[in-house]
């Protein structure tokens, strides 16, 4: 079981995500290295909407993958490139987690692996 929290003396989340997820006892963990914006083919996508949809497809195949749902998602952590993407980020995590809050880090970098890339996300689960 997880259970998301957000404690009362700490200050309230900026976007729909928790500030603590706590893990049960006996449960089977799964790290999702960063998904981008890349389809299975290997061809990346341009624009920021279609990068981020893909790397939420991409997130989602590995955590089904493993056995596992968006309920199962302990943490999140967002890399992205431009600040002025944080809103639209906002809006389809919402849309993709449809309501669910995770534990998660948003960050604005200066660059990834590859310079067209302009988002990645990684994630953490754990199921029974």
């Amino acid at each position: 079981m997880i259970e998301l929290f957000n404690p009362p003396d700490v200050s309230p989340p900026f976007s729909r995500y928790s500030q603590g997820a706590l893990a049960g006892a006996g449960l089977r963990w799964l790290h999702i290295s960063g998904q981008v914006g890349v389809r299975p083919d290997g061809g990346s996508l341009s624009g920021i909407e279609a990068q981020m949809h893909q790397a939420w497809d991409n997130l989602l195949a590995v955590l089904e993958a493993g056995h596992m749902t968006p309920d199962h998602l302990v943490k999140v952590n967002v890399f992205l490139t431009r600040a002025q993407d944080v809103g639209i980020y906002r809006e389809i995590r919402d849309q993709r987690l449809a309501g669910r809050a995770p534990a998660s880090t948003l960050v604005i970098v200066s660059g990834l692996a590859r310079p067209e890339l302009l988002v990645e996300i990684e994630a953490v689960a754990a199921a029974p």
